[in-house]
């Protein structure tokens, strides 16, 4: 039973990371009908920005946690601005395309400007070691934050969309974007915003992941596969979908990894292989199915 329920923590630990991270891309989609391949360099980003921070300015990891986000997100601004603008209107393929681009461009980036070594950030003081649960079990104290973290990133999405004007014009942009400029809403404002709250979600991932994970270039390559299969199982552009995806994930990498170590890393895309043989739009997607 310690063993199940060790694998019940581990998968909540990985899905609610799944969550924060996928929601992002899921929003972006959700809003701006953009496919954002670029959603795991932005994630590689924040890792790497922040263990700067830490490693050659000397800062705390919290402030890192709160730096290294919003340089993130400015950087999505400023990538908007430039680039995807140009876009919105165009097929959804053009947008795969140039983000696609665009995750290159900063995988390369990334390499020249930290190099191709593995760097680790040690978590904060305080988060350190383990803590014995009841029935005995330890469990690292970090990965509790995690789930802390995601829980907060869970409950201020749901409050955001639901009861704030900022999330309805989002919604109403989402719905409607004609309507929603009859209505006086700046769309353009709205659509640099939604990308660059998506950049950081993603940043806010890759920060609290990076004691986690090690830092590496090839960091934002593993988790933009595993957040496609996120939205895939769930519906892309569909936020319960994505909370229902990110678990079921989680579960398959809890469980896996602990009962099925030697094809584990295969099951996740076994499950969305099933999902999409039997709901191929998602499994929360309110389309039709064909």
């Amino acid at each position: 039973m310690s063993g199940i329920a060790l694998a019940l923590l581990n998968s909540l630990d990985i899905g609610l990371l799944l969550f924060v991270i996928a929601v992002g891309l899921n929003i972006v989609f959700g809003v701006l009908n953009v496919i954002n391949f670029a959603h795991g360099a932005l994630y590689m980003l924040g890792a790497y920005v922040a263990y700067s921070c830490m490693a050659l300015f000397g800062l705390s990891f919290w402030l890192a946690l709160i730096i290294a986000p919003i340089l993130v997100a400015a950087v999505a601004v400023l990538i908007d601005r430039v680039m995807l603008r140009f876009i919105y209107d165009r097929e959804i393929t053009d947008s795969l395309l140039l983000t696609f681009g665009l995750l290159l461009i900063l995988n390369e980036s990334v390499r020249q400007l930290w190099g191709t070594g593995i760097h680790v950030v040690e978590p904060p003081a305080g988060l350190e070691g383990a803590i014995l649960l009841p029935g005995g079990i330890s469990y690292p104290v970090y990965s509790l934050f995690v789930v802390m973290v995601g829980l907060i990133v869970l409950a201020g999405l749901w409050y955001l969309f639901n009861h704030t004007r900022t999330g309805k014009v989002m919604r109403a942009a989402a719905l409607d974007h004609e309507m929603a400029q009859v209505l006086c809403i700046n769309t353009r404002l709205v659509v640099t915003g939604v990308f660059a709250f998506g950049a950081w979600l993603a940043a806010v991932g890759g920060v609290i992941a990076a004691p986690m994970r090690a830092i590496d270039p090839g960091m934002g390559d593993k988790i933009i596969i595993e957040s496609f299969i996120v939205v895939v199982i769930g519906g892309l552009g569909n936020f319960p979908g994505t909370l229902l995806g990110a678990m079921i994930l989680g579960l398959l990498h809890g469980f896996g990894g602990r009962y099925l170590p030697g094809i584990h890393l295969v099951l996740p895309f076994l499950g969305m292989a099933i999902v999409l043989l039997i709901r191929p739009r998602g499994l929360l997607s309110k389309g039709a199915d064909s």
